[in-house]
């Protein structure tokens, strides 16, 4: 039996799971593969019996991503919608081998959390070691609180390295649901992913499951990351998502 028919197995006791966030999903205002609204992705959190909401669109270097005063504004939106607690983010590209970001550190400060990715046609992908090396650079970013998709296998990296610098530099390292679904595009991740999984749960160090949706259909939804962590043997304490609070506490520890 295969991971992805492990996983479909696994797929209702994922829904018996009680998670109680996401904070990688898209809207409208990312450009591509959605047309919903801040408060049509509220509904969907509700729908998925969330407690807490982020969204985190693309940075302005994404074409048709959020611009700059997108961004500027978001410290003026709701707290809450239709009873979902809302954090307001931002999944920044990193644009060059030094770890710089499409948004300027004035913006970033204003958001309540910053989701720093690699992406084409942005970033040209380098060896193992110098993409490790270019997000080691955006986590010395006082602001940045996630690496996105960095499982991604068409931006290899070292994952020991990475992971160790994650915890120097209190940044969280994300299992991206998206990056694991039998319809992911990033290449096989699954290999990363697990090594992340198990460096969590021999440091005690926690991880965070993404959805990454672009729009309503997969907001809360931890179905193969859920899987990968079972096989791993993570405990539910080292998986934020399972407590809201857990999060804003790092966030705040940030």
């Amino acid at each position: 039996m295969n991971f992805h028919q492990r996983t479909h197995k696994s797929h209702n006791a994922e829904r018996a799971e009680r998670y109680e966030f996401d904070i990688h999903t898209h809207t409208i205002a990312s450009g591509h593969g959605s047309s919903a609204t801040i408060t049509d992705m509220a509904k969907a959190a509700g729908a998925r019996n969330l407690k807490m909401l982020g969204i985190s669109d693309h940075g302005p270097a994404t074409p048709g991503g959020g611009r700059v005063s997108y961004f500027r504004n978001l410290k003026y939106a709701q707290r809450e919608r239709l009873g979902i607690r809302m954090l307001y983010g931002a999944e920044a590209n990193i644009v060059n081998s030094g770890g710089s970001l499409d948004l300027g550190d004035d913006v970033l400060k204003s958001l309540d959390y910053v989701i720093a990715s690699m992406h084409h046609p942005i970033m040209k992908p380098g060896s193992a070691e110098e993409n490790t090396d270019t997000y080691i650079n955006a986590m010395k970013n006082p602001y940045v609180s996630v690496i996105g998709h960095c499982d991604d296998a068409r931006f290899p990296v070292d994952p020991f390295r990475l992971f160790a610098a994650a915890m120097e530099n209190h940044v969280l390292l994300e299992i991206n649901n998206s990056s694991l679904s039998p319809e992911g595009y990033r290449g096989d991740t699954r290999y990363t992913d697990l090594v992340l999984l198990n460096l969590s749960v021999h440091f005690s160090y926690p991880v965070l499951f993404s959805s990454d949706s672009h729009g309503t259909k997969h907001v809360g939804d931890f179905t193969y990351a859920a899987e990968a962590a079972r096989l791993a043997g993570v405990p539910r304490n080292l998986i934020l998502n399972c407590s809201a609070e857990s999060l804003l506490g790092f966030l705040a520890e940030k």
